[in-house]
């Protein structure tokens, strides 16, 4: 079984990302609603993934990606891939600093995110190229 923790305050984002991973038979989602919750439930449930929303509560996803980051360089607990939930395309500089393996931009498309976990659990990143400015020619 692979383990999965998401992080939002929002109801209806943790619906969404469980609705998605409820069609993978073979991991089990852990569900925490602030951002300092991340790093305790990435102790107790050693997730092959995390997933968190930018915006949560006073300590939002790019302070949770970042204190695991800290986390890992200090040797206390061993890598996770992050993907984080951004709310505009200019947050993946965001993402990036924080040091996120992958982001999907809102509104959440059940392809994308799917395509976003398979692409982690895989050992990748996802980069969404969602909402990128026209080319000009």
């Amino acid at each position: 079984m692979l383990d999965v923790v998401v992080a939002s305050d929002e109801a209806w984002v943790r619906e969404e990302v469980r609705a998605v991973l409820s069609g993978r038979p073979d991991i089990t989602v852990h569900e925490v609603t602030t951002g300092v919750s991340v790093l305790p439930a990435v102790h107790e449930y050693e997730p092959e993934l995390v997933i968190v929303d930018l915006q949560i509560g006073s300590m939002g996803g790019m302070a949770a990606c970042m204190n695991l980051r800290l986390e890992e360089s200090a040797d206390r607990i061993d890598h996770t891939p992050v993907l984080m939930l951004l709310d505009r395309r200019p947050d993946v500089f965001l993402a990036r600093r924080a040091g996120a393996e992958g982001w999907v931009i809102k509104p959440l498309d059940p392809i994308r995110l799917r395509k976003a976990v398979n692409a982690l659990l895989d050992g990748g990143t996802y980069h969404d190229q969602s909402y990128l400015p026209a080319a000009i020619a």
